[in-house]
C-alpha cells in the first residue's frame, strides 16, 4: 500500500510540473507574440489621459446629432468590431465610439470599474475628445447599465437611446448576476488563463469569426483586431466590470426610470432560442421598462446578441426612424415645457 502511494505522489507531481512547465512556456510565447503584434497596432482616435492612463475615443464623421457606441463585456476592440453598423450612422451623423478602460486600445485602469467611475470617465473622454452633449447613446448588452445609469444621473446630456439587446439593470440585479462561487471562480480562472495566453489556443473563442467573415474590415485592419484581442481578452478590468455588475445596477435600480429619456429597444431573437425562457422573460423586461416612459419602443430583429454584426441596415433604419419621429418630437416638447 504504501509503494502504491508513493508512485500515485510521483505521478501527481510529475503531473503538476508539466502542468507549470507547459503554462510557463506558453506564458512566455504569449508574451513574445504580443511584442510581435505591438508593431500592428495604430491608434485609432484621440486618447484622453486621466492621470497617468488613457481612454481612447474614436470620432467619425458630422452631423447634428452625436451618437455615442457602447460596447459590451468582453468586446475588445470596439472601434473594429461595430465598424459596419457606426459606418452606417456616420454618413450623415456624427460618431464616437468610447473604448472603456481596457478596451481597444485603451489602458487597463486596474480599478474597481464602479459604475460612477465608468460614467465620469465616459463622460470626460468624450468632452476631451470634442463631442459635447447631448448625445444618442447605442450602448449594447452590459454597456445598458451605464446608459440607464448616464440617463438617470444626467438626464439633460442624453437625447435618447438605441439599446442593442442591452442588459437592464434590474435584470443584473434580479438574477444576483456573478454572486454566486461558482459564477465568481469561473471569471476569475478565465482571467488568469487569458494572462498565461491559452486564449491563443480558442482563437474562435476569443474574438467573434464573423467579424473576419464579413468584408467591413480591411485584411490590415483583420490582423489589428485579432491582435487586440489576444491584447485585451478578458483583461483584468474585463473581469472586474462583470464581478460587478451586479453591484452596479443595484446603484440604478435605486434612482427613479429616466421617464423622460426616449428609449428604442432593439431585441435580438436568435432562432433557436426563439421560444426558451430566457428569451421570453428578456422581452417582457424590455416592455416592462418602455412602458414606464413616456417616449419608447421594443421592435424584435432576428438575430444573436451581437446583432450589430448581422443587421446593421436594418438597426441603422429603425434608429432613424425612432430619432426623427419619437425623439425629435421629444425635443419640441421639452422646448415648449421651458
Amino acid at each position: 500500500m504504501k509503494k502504491v502511494f508513493e508512485v500515485l505522489k510521483k505521478i501527481f507531481v510529475l503531473f503538476i510540473a508539466f502542468i507549470l512547465l507547459v503554462s510557463v512556456s506558453f506564458f512566455i510565447y504569449h508574451k513574445f507574440q504580443l511584442s510581435k503584434e505591438a508593431a500592428l497596432l495604430k491608434r485609432e482616435g484621440t486618447f484622453v489621459k486621466f492621470n497617468n492612463k488613457k481612454i481612447n475615443v474614436y470620432n467619425e464623421g458630422k452631423g447634428e446629432d452625436t451618437f455615442v457606441f457602447m460596447a459590451g463585456s468582453g468586446i475588445a476592440a470596439p472601434v473594429y468590431d461595430m465598424k459596419g453598423l457606426y459606418s452606417q450612422f456616420s454618413k450623415e451623423n456624427k460618431i464616437a465610439v468610447i473604448e472603456r478602460a481596457g478596451y481597444g486600445y485603451s489602458d487597463v485602469f486596474n480599478d474597481d470599474r464602479d459604475i460612477n467611475k465608468i460614467l465620469e470617465q465616459t463622460r470626460e473622454a468624450l468632452i476631451e475628445s470634442g463631442n459635447k452633449p447631448p448625445y444618442i447613446l447605442v450602448p449594447h448588452s452590459l454597456s445598458g447599465i451605464e446608459a440607464i445609469y448616464w440617463a438617470q444621473r444626467y438626464p439633460d446630456e442624453i437625447k435618447g437611446i438605441i439599446a442593442l439587446d442591452i442588459g437592464l439593470p434590474q435584470q443584473y440585479v434580479t438574477h444576483k448576476f456573478n454572486q454566486n462561487l461558482v459564477d465568481s471562480l469561473t471569471v476569475r480562472g478565465i482571467n488568469i488563463l487569458t494572462k498565461i495566453g491559452l486564449h491563443r489556443l480558442v482563437p474562435s473563442s476569443t474574438y467573434n469569426p464573423e467579424v473576419i467573415r464579413q468584408s467591413f474590415l480591411t485584411e490590415e485592419e483583420k490582423e489589428i483586431y485579432k491582435a487586440l484581442y489576444y491584447k485585451q481578452f478578458f483583461n483584468d478590468d474585463m473581469k472586474q466590470e462583470l464581478l460587478q455588475a451586479y453591484e452596479n445596477g443595484k446603484k440604478s435600480v435605486n434612482l427613479p426610470i429616466p421617464k423622460e429619456t426616449p428609449i428604442l429597444f432593439l431585441d435580438a431573437i436568435a432562432d433557436q432560442y426563439k421560444n426558451s425562457k430566457y428569451t421570453k422573460q428578456k422581452n417582457k423586461d424590455y416592455e416592462e421598462f418602455a412602458e414606464q416612459l413616456e417616449i419608447a419602443d421594443v421592435i424584435k430583429i432576428r438575430g444573436t446578441h451581437s446583432i450589430y454584426l448581422y443587421v446593421p441596415d436594418e438597426i441603422y433604419k429603425l434608429s432613424m426612424e425612432f430619432i426623427n419621429k419619437d425623439v425629435k418630437k421629444n425635443e419640441i416638447l421639452r422646448d415648449e415645457k421651458i
